[in-house]
């Protein structure tokens, strides 16, 4: 039974691939030898080396690849544009090699924008009309960033070409941020790591970049849509980091090309833009350091020959130090003469003075009177101090009730015309606070008054003290007598006394009465006048 179905052979007729692939030619072809097609163009990068042009006619739900020879080419009356809706005109066939169909277009008429350049349009309209592509806002790029943050597929040759470069130039910290970068969520992908990069803290565990590169190779229209979603032009505007654009060839333009910072033609020049070339840097550093070192050389050499022709100008020493010498040396001599001379003066004026014990009981009388005249006054001023003092407290003190119930009588009658409108918690309030503010106040017055009797105390005290010390009495102490009158009057000499006078005579513990029974002033020695020393010598001694 097996044998049998294994050896049994089909009735249908076999073809080869060649077979198939040549009717399925020439049916498409006999079926549509002339055919006008509209669609919107797409993946167009202009003729090719070969004069040929490759590209693809889409709408919302299909695509159709579309080739225009170069003898067509020559023949349009317009130059093709990526996303320009067009009728076709031309013939459909079959390419075996790849089994898929094309049309071989001999004539285009434009039909209009395409559906997803007036969308592009319409959006690239509202956000300039918000000021998102103004250059005034657009952030002046690191000149030598420490970190660069890269947004892009982590397969693609994109960033091989990136690090590369980078690492030529100016080796330094390189974050990748892997994204999709075509289909429908390459958008909200690259969004979310341009707002991710701007969330990093500064010093934290990830280091936050200096600058952004947002890349992505070559593409059609529709494989860089994802670059020109709205919510992504305003991520990369709203980035506090400043934002490199590479995105497609320097043909292709997205709405992240208009926001960003700065746009770059290839991902390779980017990477160019985002650091300079360390040689480069090394050989201005050194050429700067070495200009830096001839112009601070020829500095202290012009000011080395300055000094040398300012000194040649200045006189020596010896000049500059003459005419001073000279006066010192004057002044010497006459400084030897004018001490002798006023030595000789101070002497002579000192011989002519006679001192006698009457002159010098004259002077002792004298500054006691003034002491005592003085003694009499700061008593009595001291009293007036103390009496006005103890009067104004007095005052005060007995002021203080008086306010105090003024006070309160004022705050009650504030609080009887306020009571219609206040509930009487608060008034209760009120009261308790104004008693306790016055208590408060009335106990700082109490204080003060008391810091200020005792200031007055101590001013008293040491004016007691110094008046204990300034009067007789201590004088007395020490053994002297004072002798008084009749009348009272201080008897200050022997030759003022009569034989018989009554004196009264004070002393130290009491007083006592006297009767004088003689003087005898004219039995006192007179003082020895003091001999003049004899000087020996020229100059002789200053004393």
């Amino acid at each position: 039974m097996s044998d049998f179905f294994t050896e049994s052979k089909s009735n249908v007729a076999e073809y080869t691939v060649s077979e198939i692939s040549g009717a399925l030619k020439r049916t498409v072809e006999d079926a549509f030898g002339n055919v006008r097609v509209r669609g919107e163009i797409s993946g167009y990068r202009g003729p090719h080396s070969s004069g040929h042009a490759y590209f693809c006619l889409k709408d919302d739900r299909a695509r159709l690849d579309a080739v225009v020879w170069k003898t067509a080419m020559a023949r349009l009356k317009f130059r093709p544009e990526e996303g320009m809706e067009v009728i076709a005109t031309g013939r459909l066939t079959t390419y075996p090699g790849k089994s898929n169909y094309q049309i071989v277009i001999d004539n285009l008429e434009p039909a209009g924008a395409g559906a997803l350049m007036a969308l592009l349009e319409e959006r690239k309209r509202r956000l300039a009309a918000e000021g998102l592509f103004e250059a005034s806002r657009k952030r002046r790029l690191p000149f030598m960033p420490k970190v660069i943050g890269v947004v892009t597929s982590p397969t693609g040759a994109v960033i091989r070409d990136i690090i590369h470069r980078i690492k030529d130039r100016f080796p330094l910290h390189v974050l990748v941020w892997p994204v999709r970068v075509q289909g429908e969520t390459s958008g909200a992908e690259v969004a979310a790591a341009v707002n991710g990069f701007n969330a990093l803290a500064d010093g934290g565990p990830v280091p936050r970049p200096d600058l952004l590169i947002v890349a992505r190779g070559g593409g059609s229209l529709e494989d860089l849509w994802g670059f020109n979603d709205e919510a992504l032009a305003r991520a990369v505007a709203a980035s506090r980091i400043p934002v490199i654009s590479a995105v497609g060839h320097e043909t292709d333009w997205t709405l992240v090309d208009f926001v960003a910072d700065m746009r770059a033609p290839t991902p390779t020049g980017a990477a160019e833009i985002a650091v300079p070339v360390k040689a480069e840097l090394e050989a201005n550093l050194a050429g700067l350091a070495a200009r830096l070192k001839a112009g601070a050389s020829r500095n202290f050499d012009r000011k080395r020959q300055a000094m040398r022709s300012a000194a040649r100008a200045l006189p020596s020493p010896d000049q500059l130090l003459a005419l001073p010498r000279r006066h010192f040396d004057e002044a010497t001599t006459r400084l030897s003469r004018a001490l002798i001379v006023s030595t000789e003066r101070k002497r002579a004026r000192l011989g002519g003075v006679r001192l006698s014990s009457a002159t010098l009981s004259r002077r002792i009388e004298e500054w006691r009177r003034l002491t005592d005249r003085d003694l009499l006054r700061s008593q009595a001023a001291l009293r007036g101090i103390a009496r006005e003092s103890r009067a104004r407290l007095l005052r005060s003190a007995s002021q203080l009730p008086r306010c105090a119930d003024a006070a309160l009588t004022l705050k009650k009658k504030r609080l009887q015309a306020l009571q219609p409108r206040i509930s009487v918690q608060p008034l209760l309030r009120a009261r308790k606070t104004a008693r306790d503010r016055l208590i408060l106040t009335t106990r700082r017055h109490q204080e003060a008054t008391l810091r200020g009797l005792d200031r007055l105390r101590g001013r008293l005290t040491q004016a007691d003290r110094l008046l204990s010390t300034l009067s007789h009495r201590a004088i007395l102490a020490r053994g002297f007598a004072l002798v008084t009158d009749v009348s009272g009057a201080v008897v200050r000499r022997a030759a003022d006394i009569a034989p018989g006078a009554a004196l009264g005579i004070e002393f130290a513990d009491g007083k006592t009465n006297a009767i004088a029974t003689s003087t005898d002033t004219a039995a006192r020695p007179r003082p020895k006048p003091v001999d003049k020393p004899k000087v020996s010598g020229g100059q002789g001694s200053l004393f």
